[in-house]
């Protein structure tokens, strides 16, 4: 093998560890991306189901109520 395949084959592998570390970078930045997106959508999550308690709450005390009346009249 000569000076020049083991230069050309140098320069090939460092280019891909240059590739590799782009990558990594830029995976990393996703991963961070998506985990405030979860983090985010967790606690949409949550807000709307507090939300869906109370409705839920109020419906059965509207119902309780009417029940009530129907049983008054």
């Amino acid at each position: 093998m000569s000076s020049d395949d083991t230069l050309e084959q140098l320069r090939a592998l460092a280019s891909r560890v240059h590739e590799l570390a782009d990558r990594c970078q830029r995976l990393g930045e996703e991963n961070r991306s998506l985990r405030q997106q979860q983090e985010q959508l967790m606690s949409e999550r949550s807000q709307l189901i507090a939300k869906n308690d109370a409705v839920r709450s109020r419906v059965e005390a509207m119902i309780t109520r009417l029940r009530s009346l129907e049983q008054h009249t």
